[in-house]
């Protein structure tokens, strides 16, 4: 069956704090509470933190490439290479905000559409250059040969950026065929990121980042909030053993909301959401 989604008629919100209210997920989730389907495979950086009564992510596949990469409309250049004034086109307020903290010159203006539809706008002249997801490329198969990786450094990922999740309803979380999907390296760092986002309690819309790093038997969770325009920004980590990964996420957001973002967070959200986390 065929589900198209609030995000796939493109009804977004004017409104960036208001994305991520589930725009790509509620019609798939609502057939999947009904019965109508068994699973649902979603791009987990999609997902809020909270999930339907009912639902839960039974697995994690192995994840690509978290970052984002930036395609230039002609020679690769870094991001600092970009000629004064160049026009980028993203439509993620992360990328926006990332991308105006290096570069407050860039004009950063809206694009939307498939990966392929992006690309095309890309080559036809309407930009300098755009910003995609590493992953969405690396699985279309497709290298574009204007693209520069951008390292965490200079554009953090969006929490959960590259994990393809495996949404259930919770009388299957047992099922063999449910565990035998699961990537443990994988659901470790979703662990981390999943509870750091629940602490920061926004939307996939905000301009919120982070990453989990595994090493042997460790983890270490960086995360990042901006404001709209990039002017402002904090950031906290954390690392501890792999077992502790989502206390450790939730230690992040919470020095996020309690101390190094709290500004931040009530500019994007309103003083009284900020105060009440």
């Amino acid at each position: 069956m065929t589900i198209t989604t609030t995000g796939d008629r493109r009804e977004i919100p004017r409104d960036p704090r208001d994305i991520g209210k589930a725009l790509w997920t509620r019609e798939i989730e609502e057939a999947l509470r009904d019965g109508e389907i068994d699973l649902a495979v979603h791009s987990l950086k999609d997902l809020p933190a909270k999930l339907p009564e009912g639902l839960e992510i039974g697995a994690v596949r192995p994840r690509e490439d978290p970052r984002d990469v930036l395609v230039s409309a002609g020679d690769p250049v870094p991001v600092d290479g970009l000629a004064r004034g160049a026009r980028v086109g993203t439509g993620s307020t992360r990328r926006v905000a990332a991308l105006l903290r290096s570069r407050p010159d860039l004009e950063v203006v809206p694009l939307k559409g498939n990966v392929p539809t992006r690309l095309k706008r890309l080559e036809e002249g309407a930009f300098d250059a755009i910003v995609l997801a590493a992953a969405g490329l690396n699985r279309l198969g497709l290298k574009p040969p204007g693209g520069v990786p951008l390292e965490p450094d200079v554009m953090t990922p969006a929490l959960c950026q590259g994990i393809v999740a495996i949404e259930v309803r919770e009388a299957d979380l047992g099922a063999p065929w449910v565990a035998a999907l699961d990537h443990e390296e994988t659901a470790t760092a979703t662990r981390a990121e999943r509870a750091l986002l629940g602490a920061l309690g926004v939307g996939c819309g905000a301009p919120v980042g982070g990453l989990a790093r595994l090493g042997e038997g460790t983890v270490e969770v960086f995360g990042e909030v901006l404001s709209l325009d990039g002017a402002s920004h904090a950031a906290e980590r954390a690392s501890g053993p792999t077992e502790e990964a989502a206390a450790l996420g939730r230690a992040v957001g919470r020095r996020l909301v309690e101390d190094s973002a709290a500004e931040l967070l009530a500019e994007l959200l309103g003083p009284a959401a900020a105060h009440d986390r």
